[in-house]
């Protein structure tokens, strides 16, 4: 027999999950299924036929061969798999089925000798159980191979395991997809384990219609709940509460029959989810009243359908109110909570102070990059800018740490997704939802092999951990960029036309490419910066008009003289390529995206890496001044722009190398969502992330990041070795995307050096003075506070330069 590669056992938790490999050498022998046959008995439930299936097309895709399906066991000697639920299996063709001590929900029993057998503990347990056979074939054109002794008894250790897929304008690509694609996902879903679909309303804060719309959203919702109950998912609906007055009687009687139009047409509902905020903001009392009402009305419907309700935006006083609920007069039409973004409280303290009685499922983010819930930890602004907040972000190792750190206080999880830009991501959260002690490499080895193909299994795996390290650390230094680049590029090289055709083969290689191109031109354009300064430290000698003609000339080669042109063009085929073979929309133009913020990463493919723009806009001004002198002088003051004086210390707190004196608090791994830490965070460009924005001009690199923090939590700087002799003072420019929320800076935890202000709008500089009795030590310490008590995403507390001069 064949050799492949020795199976990687699991380590057993819990008593949940008892993982068993026969096998000890490197390498193991492997038992051929090419010839093999299925064989599903009598008595099969429609789930179970479901997963025979499931297993026989899914094989025939890789494979290219289809196995036959038997009832009863052929008698020519060919590999039979079989498979049902383990009383159904007993005795059927002699076989004894052992079901250990696993005998909970969605178990199976897994054995490899002479033939394959899945026995589940139910009939969800023989889906997963094809899922798992799936995930360890080895197939080829032609070739079928598994590990001869492998055996396997396992259930999972989380009951709720899904996945938001919303039908609805702003996700990028979910818009596009027909029922033939969303099945398609659905068992890639069910092969990594996970047991949910979340869907979202024909109603909420998206725009009615797409472009992209293949049926109306309520048949398409009708559909996927379906689809879902064909494959024994459950059904969960994201269903925000967005009219303005549930106070209103009349408001409440509307919503109750537009919600029950939902609850009637959908064949399966197992359980609504309503966040409290973004969108919706009621207040408890009147939210309360109107969801016990909703699960009346769904209980017609669907009588064992669950309500589940997270806190999301509330105000501290919106919490008090809510939390003092659910203690003094439990809801029994309540079923239990859902953390998720914007929950002011850990999930830990959440946890903590609601009832037990009240099962809490985390509602991750695991689509975005930057203000999100767990945003990618000190990411360089140039991938900020360009790559944006919805690109292709496979995250293995982040969302491992998060799902480690959180998963333990609840049931389970629904991630929030947007698009299948997230892809990796998912089967990430899947798989360790059923075991939390698997690794992540061989979650991506496992992925590299079922999705791409037996030859990737190591080299696509590698890569997907290499696109996660691109993001690491400042962009400028992180030469291993272009070295996954140059793997990627082989693999490209080598991969068959099916495989370049493979969506997450292009999606893996668009991140490759555009990673590479963004780092060659922050290059390019962090040098053309660096040119220009020169000339204007020149301007005395040039004369002011020359020298900013000069500077201006230089600046202008970012966008006549383009680098690294082939990469770029490379990124745009397979921005096209996606979009035919995923839908994925990833410009506004070509592919009709709905927004440039919405995945629509080629729109911000070019925007300029360095102070161009402001720089611009600055020379304009002083082209404008009356003499010479008083232009030299302005020339002057762009150039020294970052400069303290003698003594004096200065911080671009979004700039990870330009940031000494911020506190930055836990590693990411302790506090992913930042909520007892600072992080770096993001402006969006030229326009602020407000209901009335507006144009904003021309901002200053050092604008479009900041540190922050989140909540009531303060942004902290610590400065040490002052003169304590000395008279200080600070300039702060406090910019980012919360311009109208006041901000209050504190010394030493008692001294103030402003009240809660307005922040200066258009951003500037400002400058305060520093009370000696605040450096008499040598030490001073700030403290930035937004006000307190607020409800909403807890941005708002946001510095993005700082100079301490000494006078």
């Amino acid at each position: 027999m064949p050799l492949i590669p020795r199976f990687t056992a699991f380590v057993p938790f819990s008593g949940l999950v008892v993982w068993m490999l026969c096998l000890s050498p490197s390498t193991v022998i492997a038992l051929d299924l090419t010839r093999a046959v299925v064989q599903a008995p009598v008595g099969l439930s429609r789930l179970e036929k479901k997963a025979v299936t499931l297993l026989v097309e899914e094989v025939e895709k890789r494979a290219q061969i289809r196995w036959k399906v038997l009832a009863d066991s052929p008698s020519d000697g060919v590999p039979v798999i079989t498979l049902g639920r383990a009383e159904v299996l007993q005795g059927v063709n002699g076989l004894t089925v052992e079901r250990s001590e696993n005998r909970a929900a969605e178990g199976f029993h897994l054995r490899v000798k002479t033939g394959v057998t899945i026995a589940g503990n139910d009939p969800r347990g023989v889906l997963y159980g094809v899922g798992y056979l799936l995930r360890q074939l080895h197939m080829a054109p032609g070739r079928i191979t598994v590990a001869d002794g492998l055996s396997v008894s396992t259930s999972p250790r989380y009951p709720v395991r899904g996945h938001q897929l919303g039908y609805r304008p702003k996700t990028h690509s979910y818009d596009a997809w027909n029922l033939a694609t969303w099945e398609q996902y659905y068992r890639d879903l069910i092969v990594f384990g996970a047991n949910a679909v979340e869907l979202v309303p024909p109603r909420t804060d998206d725009d009615a219609l797409s472009p992209h719309f293949p049926l109306p959203p309520l048949p398409m919702m009708e559909g996927m709940s379906r689809l879902a109950d064909d494959y024994g998912l459950d059904v969960w609906i994201w269903y925000p509460a967005m009219d303005a007055d549930y106070s209103d009687p009349k408001t409440v009687e509307l919503a109750l029959k537009e919600w029950a139009v939902v609850f009637e047409r959908l064949p399966r509902i197992d359980a609504i989810f309503v966040p409290g905020g973004d969108p919706g903001h009621t207040p408890p009392k009147h939210l309360m009243a109107l969801l016990e009402k909703q699960t009346a009305s769904l209980h017609k419907f669907h009588p064992k359908a669950q309500m589940w309700l997270s806190p999301q935006g509330f105000t501290r006083e919106w919490m008090d109110e809510f939390l003092g609920m659910l203690d003094k007069t439990p809801p029994t039409w309540l079923s239990g909570l859902v953390f998720g973004p914007q929950v002011r409280m850990s999930l830990p303290e959440l946890r903590a102070a609601v009832p037990k009685q009240y099962p809490i499922r985390h509602y991750p983010d695991i689509t975005h990059t930057r203000q999100c819930q767990y945003p990618v930890p000190d990411w360089d602004t140039a991938f900020a800018l360009t790559e944006g907040r919805e690109c292709i972000n496979p995250r293995p190792i982040d969302e491992a740490a998060i799902f480690r750190l959180m998963q333990p206080y609840t049931v389970g999880f629904i991630t929030y997704s947007e698009g299948c830009n997230d892809d990796v991501n998912k089967a990430v959260w899947s798989a360790l939802g059923w075991n939390p002690d698997m690794s992540v490499v061989d979650v991506l080895r496992e992925f590299s092999r079922y999705y791409i193909g037996e030859q990737y299994t190591e080299t696509f795996a590698q890569g997907l951990l290499a696109l996660e390290q691109n993001w690491r650390g400042p962009l400028l230094a992180n030469e291993g960029v272009n070295t996954t680049l140059q793997q990627f590029q082989q693999l490209e090289r080598e991969a068959s036309p099916a495989v370049k055709a493979n969506w997450r083969f292009q999606q893996a290689l668009f991140r490759a490419y555009y990673d590479a191109y963004t780092r060659s031109r922050l290059i390019y354009e962090t040098g053309l910066e660096d040119r220009v300064m020169e000339t204007l430290r020149d301007a005395t000698r040039l004369g002011a008009r020359q020298a900013l003609d000069l500077a201006d000339s230089v600046l202008n080669r970012a966008s006549t003289e383009l680098v690294a042109r082939d990469l770029r063009a490379r990124t745009f085929e397979l921005g096209d390529a996606l979009f035919q073979s995923i839908q994925m929309q990833l410009t506004v133009g070509r592919h009709q995206a709905i927004g440039v913020d919405r995945g629509a990463s080629l729109d911000t493919i070019d925007y300029p890496l360095n102070n161009r723009k402001w720089l611009q806009e600055q020379f304009q001004a002083v082209r404008q001044m009356k003499t010479d002198a008083e232009r030299l002088k302005a020339i002057h003051s762009i150039e020294q722009w970052t400069n303290p004086g003698p003594g004096g210390f200065y911080d671009d707190t979004g700039n990870m190398t330009r940031q000494p004196h911020v506190v930055r608090g836990l590693p990411f791994a302790q506090d992913p969502a930042s909520l007892l830490s600072s992080k770096i965070g993001f402006e969006e460009g030229d326009v602020v992330d407000e209901p009335d924005e507006k144009p904003i001009g021309a901002l200053r690199y050092s604008w479009l990041d900041h540190a922050e923090s989140l909540g009531e939590q303060p942004l902290k700087m610590r400065y040490t070795d002052l003169d304590p002799a000395a008279h200080y003072k600070i300039r702060v420019t406090y910019a980012g995307d919360a311009p109208k929320r006041p901000i209050r800076l504190m010394a030493d935890d008692k001294i103030e050096i402003h009240p809660l202000i307005q922040k200066a709008f258009p951003w500037k500089p400002v400058e305060f003075d520093i009370p000696d009795a605040a450096v008499k030590d040598g030490i001073l310490e700030l403290s930035w506070f937004r006000q307190e008590g607020l409800g909403g995403n807890g941005r708002g507390c946001q510095v993005s330069e700082i100079w301490l001069i000494k006078k």
